[in-house]
């Protein structure tokens, strides 16, 4: 599970080393906003052993994502989280602007998906979107997740999307 391939990508789990990359990532305004914010390098590194962390826990968690030539395109996975008080997994993602637009975000999701549901034999997956990221929520959509609900997530307004098994 520390590793998967799709048509496209390679997903590998995060490791130290890919802490420049996500730094980058989490640098950039653009893909932050709709992530809480850009996040500086140190506040980035605590996320990296956070969900370092959750691997050694869980056996699961957060993937490195590369194209075919080995550039970073982003991250994604699966992972706990609370949400109003109740424990979820919930599926992330986050790409680097560059790649934006080409369906990489439906295929990863689609995996990750099939991963939870049926590797992980999970009962259900959420999706956690900002009202206003209407591209993530088509993602959710046409992976199948169902919208659930509305609620508040540290001061913001969002959507809360699942899948069941």
């Amino acid at each position: 599970m520390d590793r998967f391939v799709t048509e496209r990508l390679t997903a590998e789990r995060l490791r130290k080393a890919d802490l420049a990359d996500l730094v980058a990532l989490h640098l950039d305004p653009e893909v932050s906003r709709h992530l809480g914010g850009v996040r500086s390098a140190e506040t980035t590194k605590e996320y990296l052993d956070v969900n370092m962390a959750h691997w050694d826990r869980y056996g699961f968690g957060l993937w490195a994502l590369r194209t075919s030539d080995g550039s970073f395109a982003g991250r994604a996975g699966l992972r706990h989280i609370l949400v109003d008080d109740i424990d979820e997994i919930e599926i992330a993602y986050a790409f680097t602007r560059d790649l934006w637009g080409r369906g990489l975000a439906g295929e990863i999701a689609t995996a990750m998906t099939r991963i939870g549901l049926a590797q992980l034999a999970l009962t259900s997956v959420v999706g956690i979107v900002h009202v206003g990221n209407g591209a993530s929520r088509r993602v959710l959509e046409k992976s199948n997740y169902l919208l659930e609900r509305s609620t508040n997530r540290h001061g913001e307004d969002v959507v809360i999307y699942r899948i069941r098994r």
